[in-house]
């Protein structure tokens, strides 16, 4: 038993510095994994954002909300018995015709029968509710509603205080005159539209402007493509055939 212990003594204090010295690396031969590039870091520029610009509530009208009144129960009411047959009327003398009235001027459809100005024109909602009714006139029921002011409108007819009007949904109606401005308004249309800093499709972006989003017209030349516009804080330039607000040919402001 001596000898064997002596003998596993004597393996293990030679296996130990061994296998020590397999699992510790000399001094100064460890390397660095990865070393950091010379040149420092590196940062990637990336290009400025375009803001976008979403629509400010609805630009469509709506119906108004209507409540039906209950029904009223009515007693049922006796038959009445049928009156006698009345006596013929005794035959009438002639009476000689009237000459014919003369017929009335033409209407003159390209100039408002009020203001004489050109038929039909742009103008925009003055305020932000607007009832769009059947008729010219408080009697008549209203038909919609609008809740956004400056959405552009075309005048139709006019009729003393009453216009009728027309939307770019082809919703028509009438509206009261004073419920309009003469300022210039826009729509976008349905398609998202880039508002350009100069009028060339080149030009950087100013902004994106959503379909639905309402601004002002400032500067449209004769036949030009491009019209001056401004929504809230930004300014540019938009085409004409992207906006409903302006005629392909027409001038405003300037």
């Amino acid at each position: 038993m001596k000898i064997l212990r002596t003998m596993l003594f004597c393996l293990l204090t030679t296996a130990l510095p061994a296998a020590a010295q397999t699992l510790v690396p000399p001094p100064g031969s460890a390397k660095q994994a990865n070393p950091p590039s010379a040149s420092g870091p590196v940062h990637v520029q990336t290009a400025p954002r375009v803001p976008v610009v979403r629509e400010h509530g609805t630009t469509h009208a709506q119906k108004p909300a209507t409540t039906k009144a209950p029904a009223k129960a009515t007693a049922a009411k006796p038959t009445a018995k049928p009156a006698p047959a009345a006596a013929p009327p005794p035959a009438a003398a002639e009476i000689p015709a009237k000459p014919a009235a003369p017929e009335p001027p033409p209407i003159d459809l390209t100039k408002g029968a009020v203001t004489h100005l050109p038929t039909p024109r742009f103008m925009s909602l003055r305020f932000d509710d607007v009832n769009l009714r059947v008729g010219p006139g408080l009697r008549y029921p209203i038909d919609w509603v609008y809740h956004r002011r400056d959405l552009p409108v075309e005048i139709i007819r006019e009729l003393d205080d009453w216009r009728l009007v027309q939307d770019q949904d082809n919703i028509r109606g009438w509206v009261r005159a004073p419920a309009l401005s003469p300022r210039r308004g826009f729509v976008v249309r349905t398609a998202e539209s880039t508002l350009r800093a100069k009028p060339t499709d080149d030009s950087s972006a100013v902004a994106l402007l959503k379909p639905g989003v309402v601004g002002h017209v400032r500067k449209c030349d004769d036949g030009q493509v491009w019209c001056e516009i401004d929504v809230g804080s930004y300014r540019g330039y938009l085409r004409r055939d992207q906006i409903y607000g302006v005629y392909p040919t027409e001038a405003v402001g300037g």
